[in-house]
């Protein structure tokens, strides 16, 4: 691949923050988005937009078909079928949708649910919430300290009360990607369904949910060089027709009379009212950048940043890292002796680089670490060594500033 070519396609790249050459190591948080999808969307609204689903104009069937045209083109990125995707606004509502059906149907008091310690809130809080609901019982899988999952814990854990296990495909904070398939065997020797909370897999790594055999799969656009507020949740076929309607009203119905309603078939029975369909669309532009550069390819470059980062960060007095799981993605999280990382964060931002800095969404984490928070660290495709090398000078001189 042609990185410099690549960055080209991103035009926030030539800005400058503080002065400086923006460096965006944030990319686990959302990732910048492609010309080709800016241009996708305004488009859309400049020349395009109409109502979707049963408009018989032109520009309404115009619409749709570019709409449905995106479920079409994710479902052959991840090996589904186009009626088994659900859009939603993103990862979170995927979970909650998935969580408010199946797990409103199924659970019954003293059932257990399976998350781990490594969960983004995201794939916690819905779970804490429907086990007070339903007076199911949360399990959580442990990790050693280099943040893998404790596989022999969590087999010990499964039995016949597990209906639901869900985790993460790949950790937002330390980089793990979870032995998933593992995980989904044998949760299905036991009759337990499996949600994997792809966020932090599907833009870096290749994904097939036929192949994973996972029952439900969830992610979100803008960390796939799409806008925001649009993701999906795949779901097996005959899963999704035994699950009610998570949302009433709009184009989510076969019939309404003045005492009832039918519901329309997959997937429309899950989306009511009027959808994001702009970046819906826009998001079918996002999948065709990545496709055009391909996730094998993606992976490869990131391991070489990752790698490179590692072994220079590892040069520096004091570094602490915080996940060294054997399989990585792209992310690096640190600590710096006593240094407060949100302050090395500032320091870093006044040079224009951008990363994260805090719990980033998994409290249970850092509490099991016993830490307050970690510098995290996150490639995409359009990253390069020389910004590696920048990041690593930003780094060395805000420890030299705040030690």
């Amino acid at each position: 691949m042609d990185i410099s070519k690549i960055r080209e396609e991103f035009p926030i790249l030539q800005e400058k923050v503080n002065g400086k050459p923006l460096v965006y190591f944030d990319n686990a948080a959302s990732s910048q988005k492609p010309i080709s999808v800016i241009e996708t969307i305004s488009n859309y609204y400049l020349k395009e937009h109409a109502n979707i689903h049963r408009g018989v104009h032109t520009l309404s069937q115009k619409a749709t078909s570019k709409y449905e045209a995106v479920r079409e083109n994710l479902a052959d990125y991840i090996g589904a079928e186009s009626k088994e995707i659900i859009f939603t606004r993103g990862t979170t509502e995927a979970i909650n949708l998935f969580a408010s059906t199946y797990g409103a149907e199924n659970l019954m008091p003293g059932d257990e649910i399976i998350i781990s310690t490594l969960e983004h809130h995201s794939n916690m809080v819905p779970w804490h919430m429907w086990c007070k609901k339903t007076g199911a019982i949360l399990k959580i899988i442990p990790i050693n300290d280099a943040g893998e999952l404790d596989l022999e814990a969590y087999t010990e854990l499964l039995n016949e009360k597990t209906k639901i296990v869900s985790v993460a495909h790949v950790s937002n904070t330390l980089g793990t990607v979870n032995d998933v398939k593992f995980i989904i065997q044998k949760a299905h020797e036991f009759g337990a369904v499996v949600l994997l909370d792809g966020a932090q897999a599907l833009p870096h790594i290749e994904v097939n949910v036929n192949d994973l055999d996972c029952d439900f799969y969830a992610s979100s656009a803008h960390k796939m060089y799409g806008p925001t507020g649009i993701g999906f949740l795949y779901g097996k076929a005959e899963l999704l027709e035994k699950m009610p309607p998570y949302h009433g009203g709009g184009e989510m119905i076969k019939s309404v009379s003045l005492l009832e309603s039918t519901y329309a078939d997959l997937p429309f029975k899950f989306e009511a009212g009027t959808p994001n369909i702009a970046d819906t669309i826009g998001f079918g532009a996002a999948i065709d950048f990545l496709k055009k550069y391909g996730a094998h390819n993606i992976a490869a470059h990131e391991k070489m940043l990752h790698d490179y980062a590692t072994e220079e960060l590892s040069k520096i007095e004091g570094i602490r890292f915080i996940g060294t799981s054997k399989h990585k993605a792209g992310v690096i999280s640190f600590l710096i002796g006593d240094i407060h990382p949100y302050d090395l964060g500032v320091i870093l931002d006044q040079l224009g680089i951008a990363v994260r800095t805090g719990h980033h969404c998994t409290e249970p984490l850092m509490q099991h670490f016993n830490i307050p928070g970690t510098v995290r660290a996150s490639f995409a495709i359009y990253n390069t060594k020389e910004e590696v090398d920048q990041f690593i000078a930003g780094v060395k001189r805000a420890q030299r500033m705040l030690s």
